[in-house]
């Protein structure tokens, strides 16, 4: 027991995860103490008026009903109100027939073309070559007017790898990520880690290609059974690095054109790729256009994934064009997603882990699972960069110590609280960076019977590492694109700032 003990104490654990708050009463944030306030100055106003007490008695019942609503929060941190708002909004684009997507020849687009759909329609893709000449994609969102490259890497994993070696990759890339908020016009960054069935149609290629003719008969059988049994039940791990840059090189200046902006981009991927590979990424090499197309094709149809590495195997290549990509139908509901040959659903983090953790915790959120057909975990981090933070630790240090002495008796969370604010201020003073981040889960099933299983499987995944997923309910189709490697950038889609949803 004693060993056990002084080897559990050596391992590193790795926590203090932070939601920005804003000082205010009663849980409102800054926003809704000044809606408090601003209410009860409009009770005091009513009752001076000829509505005298019995107007003031409504107005203040008024009030009161709001501010219930917004208090009331689930155990994912949603408000009444916000999951009211949620509804209508979701009730409005049924209503509209948003959720419903033809394309095609018979569709609705006017062009007939099988364009993305949702967020991702405008998204316009070129292709340009580095200072290595290695051809990339180059992904322009016009909405917000932002430049996505993406990385394809083929990670070593943990298996049979030291202690040491695994802390050392953990270092490296939490370097690698604070080292991107001095990457200029970066505006955010996302990693995507996808597990699908395997073919088998890629070993077989590998062993034909490599086989000698002079073997022996009985290498060349077992070899020829090898490729025949070992795919079955076999899966494949694909993980994608998607660096998005501003369009604008300062703000107020006028956006760059794609030719521009891989002008300079190309001298920084290799540098980029580099630094990537020290993280345990494994080789990492910017995809083209070609690889970026059969992505996300076969992200809408898994059924396409099959005649691809079929195409492949026989030394083909499937001509993809960034218009041919999307779905042929695809129809969105309240808590899924239904696109072409698979239906998929996607959940949301509301909660980091509140404790500490292992640098493995993502482990089996991560793996391969025989009741999803298609799994995709997609991370995305935005880099605030050194001056913001201060402020922003500072700003959310006084918040919590506002919320510790407003009341005699402190909750030991908000106690708790205080003692993780001020570390975060510490380590941030002491040259540490800041990162926001969520993380996103998608889950694809081909046979709709399987749909509860996958359901099942991820909350049951979730508990594991530790998170708190929710599903994405009435946003489904946004949600699924937005865990893609398509480097959108979800704060700049929304109708509501994210510095005033901060202080709510």
């Amino acid at each position: 027991m004693s060993a056990a003990n002084t080897s559990l104490r050596g391992l590193r654990t790795y926590g203090n995860w932070r939601r920005p708050t804003s000082p205010g009463l009663l849980g409102l944030g800054t926003v809704g103490t000044v809606g408090l306030f601003v209410g009860l100055f409009l009770v005091l106003i009513v009752l001076m008026s000829p509505a005298g007490l019995l107007g003031a008695f409504f107005t203040g019942l008024g009030m009161a009903v709001v501010i219930a609503l917004m208090v009331t929060r689930d155990g994912d941190g949603r408000s009444v109100l916000s999951r009211a708002s949620t509804r209508a909004g979701w009730f409005v684009s049924k209503s509209r027939g948003s959720n419903l997507y033809r394309s095609g020849p018979l569709g609705r687009t006017e062009w007939g073309t099988y364009q993305l759909p949702g967020i991702a329609a405008p998204t316009r893709l070129t292709e340009h070559l580095d200072s290595y000449a290695r051809p990339f994609a180059l992904l322009y969102t016009p909405q917000t007017k932002t430049y996505s490259v993406v990385i394809g890497t083929e990670p070593d994993g943990a298996a049979l790898v030291d202690q040491e070696q695994i802390d050392m990759w953990v270092a490296d890339w939490g370097h690698w990520l604070a080292n991107l908020a001095d990457e200029p016009n970066l505006e955010a960054a996302s990693v995507t880690v996808e597990t699908a069935p395997d073919s088998g149609h890629r070993l077989r290629r590998e062993v034909e290609s490599n086989i000698d003719p002079n073997a022996p008969e009985f290498a060349k059988a077992m070899l020829g059974e090898t490729v025949v049994t070992y795919p079955a039940g076999s899966s494949t791990v694909k993980a994608y690095v998607v660096l998005t840059f501003t369009a604008a090189p300062r703000k107020g200046a006028k956006g760059r054109e794609a030719d521009e902006m891989a002008h300079e981009l190309a001298s920084r991927l290799a540098g980029l790729t580099a630094t990537l590979q020290a993280t345990g990424a494994g080789a990492a090499h910017p995809l083209s256009a070609q690889e970026l197309c059969e992505v996300i094709r076969v992200a809408y149809d898994p059924a396409a994934a099959t005649l691809i590495d079929d195409a492949h195997a026989d030394g083909e290549v499937p001509e993809l064009l960034w218009t041919d990509v999307g779905p042929t139908a695809a129809q969105a509901s309240w808590d899924g997603y239904k696109h072409d040959s698979a239906r998929s659903i996607t959940w949301a983090m509301t909660q980091a882990p509140r404790g500490n953790v292992q640098s493995g915790v993502l482990a089996r959120l991560l793996a391969p699972h025989r009741d999803i057909a298609r799994k995709r975990v997609t991370l995305l981090y935005k880099p605030v960069d050194a001056a913001r933070a201060a402020a922003m630790v500072e700003t959310d240090l006084r918040a919590a110590e506002f919320r510790a002495s407003s009341t005699r008796k402190p909750q030991a969370r908000d106690t708790l609280a205080v003692r993780a604010a001020a570390a975060t201020a510490s380590e941030e003073a002491s040259g540490a960076g800041l990162v926001n981040f969520a993380i996103l889960v998608t889950a694809t099933v081909i046979d709709p019977h399987k749909e509860q299983d996958a359901r099942a499987a991820v909350d049951n995944l979730s508990a594991t590492a530790r998170l708190r997923l929710r599903p994405v309910y009435g946003s489904q189709d946004s949600a699924f694109a937005a865990a893609l490697p398509l480097g959108l950038v979800l704060t700049k889609h929304m109708q509501v700032p994210s510095t005033l949803r901060e202080k709510l």
